[in-house]
């Protein structure tokens, strides 16, 4: 650990005693945000697993941030709303059977006195030392969580700032950092069950997963925008010229904006893409674009004061085409898609090791344009494809890989 990263954390641990001042300057925006996400996603708090002594320290500086803002506790003890579940990492293990787990949601409140609540939230928890859903099996090392999701705890906490400055009076808006999201949204599913404020009062929810990649062209992935008829012309009201939006109108996904949306609120989910360190040992704080994040919340906190004459969003069922799709899935090629990058074809962020792509040959910054006979122009095309095989078929795979059309022979 670095002397500098040491100082870091030094300064957050002080936010447990010392109160700070909510208007600041741009500047101490970004060292606020960057003390943030250098102290949650720190080894001293082991990976922040659910049930663990590292989540619990997580949530206690969640709370006392919360607490320097000026925010009001709205758990169900103080701070706090705990939740009892069963987790198994076997996929095909009978419901309620698994480890005996209890998670913490932290939850505080700008209350404004006003009829309606915006709920903004962002899941705190991660994979501790890697024994379920790491990308490196085996290799039971810290997973520090910087992007995923330390970066959207970050964000909200930089939106209550803004929001305390704010003259956007008329709603409540209520702060969640969620536990048990990676072992399957238990700390969102838990709150729409049993919510600390009433169920009629929610307006709209927005969550943010990993927002701390956001790249040099700004390109930003906005999920649920077919929620409300609003998001649309709302979103672009407010978009600053350094932020490139690609809109997905779908509101199930795999982030606890889906537990608000199966309930009927409007939602919407910000998501920088996926790369590299996701659900590695490497995602650190260092490959944390902070300026990125302010860039986000600011942008959030806009969307949410064109808002704020509109009164209560109507909300929108959407198709989900893909979840429909994904659900039906009985192969994979093992990669992760880039969700926001531009360009016809599907853009591959990473490969996984020992899965089809990688024996195929296919390798990360390639552009899948066709998988056996199917042309692949987009996302959807590409999940609706892998729903054509079965595992054991052979095909080829075409990939654009520079400036060449590369041809692969892959096995699923």
């Amino acid at each position: 650990m670095t002397t500098s990263t040491r100082t870091l954390i030094a300064l957050a641990l002080l936010y447990f005693c010392l109160p700070i001042q909510v208007s600041v300057s741009q500047n101490q925006s970004l060292q606020q945000l960057e003390v943030d996400v250098i102290y949650l996603s720190s080894d001293y708090l082991e990976g922040r697993e659910t049930g663990t002594d590292g989540e619990e320290k997580a949530a206690l500086y969640i709370a006392s941030r919360f607490e320097n803002l000026g925010l009001k506790p709205m758990g169900t003890d103080g701070w706090m709303q705990s939740f009892d579940f069963k987790y198994s990492s076997n996929p095909h293990a009978a419901p309620g059977s698994g480890d005996s787990r209890t998670g913490t949601n932290v939850i505080g409140m700008l209350d404004n006195g006003a009829e309606h609540t915006v709920v903004i939230g962002a899941h705190y928890d991660h994979l501790g030392h890697g024994s379920f859903g790491s990308r490196q099996p085996g290799d039971m090392a810290i997973h520090n969580g910087a992007d995923d999701n330390a970066s959207g705890v970050a964000g909200i906490l930089a939106i209550a700032e803004g929001l305390k400055a704010s003259s956007a009076r008329n709603n409540n808006y209520l702060f969640i950092g969620f536990s048990g999201e990676e072992l399957g949204l238990y700390g969102s599913k838990y709150f729409v069950k049993n919510p600390t404020v009433e169920r009629e009062q929610v307006n709209y929810m927005i969550n943010l997963d990993m927002v701390g990649r956001l790249n040099e062209e700004g390109v930003l992935a906005v999920n649920g925008t077919g929620t409300s008829p609003l998001w649309d012309t709302v979103l672009e009201k407010a978009k600053p010229a350094s932020i490139d939006v690609k809109k997905h109108e779908s509101g199930v996904g795999a982030s606890d904006h889906t537990s608000f949306y199966l309930e009927g609120m409007p939602v919407l989910h910000f998501f920088t893409g996926q790369h590299q360190d996701y659900h590695k040992a490497s995602d650190d704080s260092e490959l944390i674009n902070y300026q990125g994040i302010h860039e986000i919340s600011s942008y959030i906190v806009a969307i949410i004061e064109q808002l704020d004459e509109e009164g209560k969003l109507e909300f929108v069922k959407t198709k989900d085409e893909n979840q429909r799709m994904a659900s039906s899935f009985k192969v994979t090629m093992g990669i992760m898609p880039d969700y926001v990058s531009d360009g016809v074809g599907v853009r591959i962020d990473a490969v996984m090791e020992n899965r089809p792509a990688a024996n195929a040959g296919l390798e990360g910054g390639d552009i899948i344009r066709k998988i056996g006979d199917l042309d692949i122009n987009n996302i959807n095309d590409y999940m609706g494809a892998l729903g054509k095989f079965e595992k054991g078929q052979k095909t080829t795979v075409v990939v654009k890989r520079g400036d060449k059309m590369v041809e692969k022979e892959l096995v699923f």
